[in-house]
């Protein structure tokens, strides 16, 4: 039987991705140093390699010291909750209403421009056309990025078929086959470290998931059969810990 493509070019983690996956998946952040070994012995990483992969991770500001555990540093734990918002059930039934976003300051250094973009993205809006960003209405969190002044922010209603705007601002049949050909990635492979890998890239598929209202999404949507199946792995985690 011929091989999967997703699984030619799946390899395993290195030793610093790992405890830092291990870490990202865990609530609370934090972990005894003698659980991570344990964890990465089980994923075929030595100790000693571990233990300098976790050095690098604290002096690059990855990981923290506290009360001799590790925690997740600052950037990571930002990126901790918008994966957990991906994961978990961050939706509010959709009444009809878009949040926008528009941009109204002009010529605004390169690097601002493009932070203030990542920072939409984050937000899981999508550009409607330069400097005009939306989404449907449909997420329990607040606008993160209402507070800056080059956007005025505001909700609306859409004077076009949903479904369809939603269709052009997010390529939804893309992110539907990729998230299938993940499930089944998941579902075959075994080996432990492989097994990690996988899952690292699942969640990293999850967190691009736009979230949309069910109503504009197509027949089969993965979204919710792929938070089952990580949430799944991440049992798996946590009983690894506890061994």
């Amino acid at each position: 039987m011929t091989a999967r493509p997703l699984e030619q070019e799946l390899t395993p983690l290195p030793a610093r991705s790992v405890a830092l996956s291990l870490l990202l998946g865990s609530h609370p952040d934090r972990m005894a140093p003698a659980t991570l070994i344990r964890a990465g012995e089980h994923f075929g990483i030595s100790p000693a390699t571990l233990r300098v992969a976790l050095t690098r991770a604290v002096a690059a500001g990855d990981l923290r010291r506290v009360d001799g555990d590790y925690v997740l540093g600052e950037r990571l734990v930002a990126r901790q909750h918008h994966q957990d918002e991906a994961v978990e059930d961050a939706e509010t039934p959709w009444q009809g209403d878009w949040e926008m976003a528009v941009v109204v300051v002009t010529g605004r250094p390169g690097p601002e421009r493009a932070a203030l973009r990542e920072r939409l993205v984050s937000a899981r809006l999508a550009e409607l056309r330069e400097g005009v960003w939306t989404r449907p209405a449909n997420l329990r969190r607040p606008p993160s990025y209402a507070d800056d002044a080059v956007l005025r922010c505001f909700t609306a209603r859409a004077d076009q078929d949903d479904q369809g705007l939603a269709a052009s601002l997010w390529d939804l049949d893309g992110w539907a086959r990729r998230g299938r050909d993940l499930l089944a990635l998941l579902e075959d492979v075994h080996e432990p470290a492989l097994r990690l890998a996988a899952a690292a890239q699942l969640v990293r598929h999850l967190a691009s998931d736009p979230l949309l209202p069910a109503q504009l999404l197509q027949d089969g949507w993965p979204g919710p059969a792929l938070r089952a199946a990580y949430a799944g792995y991440q049992a798996e985690l946590r009983n690894l810990a506890a061994l």
